[in-house]
């Protein structure tokens, strides 16, 4: 690589959640929701497609807007924003993007069709086409339109969509015809019923608008022991490796990708279990209540790039659900087709341990006070330690005594110089290495350093701050005395 891939793999001023990579040709592309930093509700920004050469995953480029919200004719003042999209090449050569519009805050976002963009280049400028529609002509709304999915599946195109409501079931007939969810409402009241809810597949005409078959719906086949606690919630994604397809989906856990895996692309799936979660819960055990982020919505897949699998995801940044950044891990397909659940990193693309540099302190994976806490669709009022911003500067602010800042990992040999760039009240922060970096009350950005002397081999860095006051942090440096960089 010509440079260390980082996590987040997108610039550190660049939100782009729900994350769909696809490999076209000699790069990859993520087709994403665009969240605007600091921003006060979902995917406030327009499209923009970000690619890297699938030999280099340092080297992340965009050209700038690829599709407007002002394009699609359904937009309007209560309906401006595009939802989590995804792209697939058509029969003929070019390519679509699908996607929904929806209002402040999630709401009427269910009860819109599903529109259609095409583009002659992955990455190029979209023009909108349509929606996708009933062999009628009429608009396909019946069901929940909601985070499509589309994939190639040897000429004949799939699309995926829905959201799924588990609790629904728990509701009484004669109240379901009244049932409106808080804040978004399902669908007209009249219409709000359970068959409506789930994750949907049907097949596309050559059109790429023109649905040719009957919806079916694929989560309430989904069997295992362990898929009632990882149910389906949004989020449809859809891959296939061999002759193995792969349902990812976000579940009602609300932090975690979760796939099932069958031989047919409609029904017949078994749950394989979570792939990755933003709190690292599950992970070797890890319960909810020890969830090492903030945690919130979650929404991505997997994707082969050069031979090697990685899922794509997302975190929550400015203590909230609105600020969401791209990440990417490693992950391994065993030959009995089960992913085993990978951990967050700061170094997901990296393809190994950063080798030492100085860093922005928002690459941490782990960032958490003991308590963090779990929620969608708000900005927390508690105060939480958070990647924040202001001034055009991104740090880590909210930090107080007991907090726990994580990166994994570095290579490191020998002896070198832990850097440091904190403001705040003053305090200590201890580390892992052995070694504490003391503070002094300062309302400027100040520089600290210390030596560290440890055995060869792979580390994470862990950073525990002990004081009374509040601190925030923007930069760490790992400066090893073999090797000098920065």
């Amino acid at each position: 690589m010509n440079k260390e891939a980082l996590n987040p793999f997108l610039p550190i001023d660049v939100y782009h959640p729900d994350g769909e990579p696809h490999v076209f040709g000699d790069r990859v592309y993520l087709f994403s929701s665009h969240d605007m930093e600091n921003g006060g509700t979902y995917c406030m920004l327009d499209y923009e497609i970000w690619s890297a050469p699938v030999d280099d995953l340092s080297d992340w480029t965009s050209r700038g807007v690829n599709y407007s919200a002002k394009q699609d004719p359904l937009c309007s003042g209560k309906m401006r924003y595009m939802y989590a999209p995804d792209c697939v090449r058509g029969n003929d050569g070019r390519y679509y993007l699908y996607y929904c519009l929806s209002g402040e805050k999630g709401r009427g976002g269910y009860s819109n069709p599903i529109s259609v963009a095409v583009s002659d280049t992955p990455d190029g400028k979209y023009e909108y086409l349509g929606i996708v529609r009933n062999p009628d002509g009429s608009p396909m709304i019946r069901l929940t339109n909601f985070d499509p999915a589309v994939i190639n599946d040897s000429g004949t195109v799939r699309l995926y969509f829905g959201t799924g409501m588990p609790w629904l079931e728990n509701v009484k007939p004669a109240l379901l015809k009244a049932f409106v969810l808080s804040r978004i409402i399902l669908k007209p009241v009249a219409d709000c019923r359970k068959d409506i809810t789930g994750s949907y597949h049907v097949e596309l005409s050559d059109d790429m608008l023109t649905i040719c078959s009957e919806p079916i719906r694929i989560d309430d086949t989904i069997s295992g022991d362990d898929y009632h606690g990882h149910r389906f919630f949004e989020g449809s994604s859809i891959r296939k490796v061999g002759g193995r397809y792969y349902f990812i989906y976000s579940s009602v856990n609300n932090h975690e990708l979760c796939y099932a895996t069958s031989e047919r692309p409609d029904g017949g799936f078994v749950y394989g279990g979570t792939i990755v979660s933003n709190g690292d819960v599950g992970y070797r055990g890890r319960k909810p209540a020890d969830r090492l982020n903030h945690t919130g919505t979650n929404h991505g897949s997997i994707e082969n790039i050069n031979g090697q699998w990685y899922v794509f995801h997302h975190r929550q940044t400015h203590n909230s659900d609105y600020s969401r950044q791209a990440l990417a891990e490693r992950i391994e397909i065993l030959p009995d087709g089960m992913i085993p659940q990978v951990e967050i990193t700061s170094c997901g693309l990296n393809g190994g341990p950063l080798r030492g540099g100085v860093y922005p302190a928002v690459i941490c994976c782990n960032l958490t006070n003991g308590h963090m806490s779990h929620g969608s669709n708000v900005k927390r009022k508690r105060n939480e330690p958070c990647v924040s911003s202001g001034n055009g500067e991104r740090y880590i602010s909210g930090i107080t005594d007991g907090t726990m800042i994580g990166y994994k990992y570095f290579a490191l040999d020998g002896s070198g110089e832990l850097r440091i760039k904190a403001r705040g009240s003053g305090g200590v922060f201890e580390t892992n290495l052995g070694v504490s970096v003391e503070t002094v009350r300062s309302d400027a950005w100040t520089d600290y350093s210390v030596r560290y002397d440890i055995e060869k081999g792979t580390y994470p860095l862990f950073l525990t701050f002990r004081g009374n006051g509040k601190a925030e942090l923007k930069e760490i440096g790992i400066l090893r005395d073999d090797v000098r960089i920065g």
